[in-house]
This record gives C-alpha cells, structure tokens and sequence, in this order.
C-alpha cells in the first residue's frame, strides 16, 4: 500500500491576506478559489508538486461547530495556537529573507535547533505557524 500526503488544511480569516502570503510571499501556486467574501476555500501548493496541495479554509464554515467552539477557535487562531505548518526548502536564508521583506511576522530567525535542523518560524496572516528548515 502507498500513501501520499495530498491536502492538508489551514484556517483563514483574511482569504486575501492568506492569498497574498502564500502566493506572493511563499511563492505557493494557486490550484482552486471557490466561495466568496470570508467563505472562500483556496489551494495553493509549491510549484512542481501538484500532487500535495495545502487548503486555506474558514475556520467555523461547519455547521456543526457551536458558538462557544467557534469562540474558542477564534482565540487560538489568535494566539498562533490552533494550526502549524512545517515546510522545508533547500535555502533557508534565501526564503527567510523573502519572508521578511514580504512584512511576515517573525517568530524565530533561522538557528539551529537542538533537534538536529536548522529552522525558523513566522506566522501567516491567519497566525497559523509556519515552521521552515533548511532540507538535509
């Protein structure tokens, strides 16, 4: 049996500034951009790997998610608690400073991590973290 990632899903609460982060910023391709004004569920995914695609969602769109879960899930977005992302690229620095003069909010400049990768860390628009170390 084989398996392969296809889609993972992040939440929005800006789909233009999401949009703006993960193609502009990131360079991330967009596939699909269905819905309008807040209800917008956009895939974008890195240029040469259509095969793996990351779904920028709205976050209470679930009809069986309850005010005070929606509440909750408003709070932790807020504090970068409720979703992570972990990428990798072949030139750390190269993709950092892209990250900073694209006005991203920096949690971590690149360093090496005890863990044994060199890596740094940023919020997207939504205060999803987004965690990138350099390929070994």
């Amino acid at each position: 049996m084989s398996l392969t990632i296809h889609s993972s899903f992040l939440p929005h609460e800006d789909p233009e500034a999401s949009l703006g982060f993960y193609r502009d910023v990131l360079g991330f391709e967009v596939r699909n951009d269905v819905g309008n004004g807040k209800m917008r569920w956009i895939t974008v995914g890195p240029a040469g790997q259509p095969g793996t695609s990351l779904v920028l969602a709205p976050p209470v769109a679930d009809p069986g998610v309850t005010e005070e879960e929606r509440r909750i899930i408003t709070e932790m977005m807020a504090k970068g608690t409720y979703a992570m992302l972990l990428l990798a690229t072949d030139d750390l620095d190269t993709t950092f400073e892209r990250l900073r003069v694209g006005d991203s909010e920096i949690v971590q400049e690149p360093a090496e991590q005890p863990y044994g990768v060199r890596d740094c860390a940023v919020r997207d628009p939504a205060g999803n973290l987004i965690r990138i170390q350099q390929s070994r």
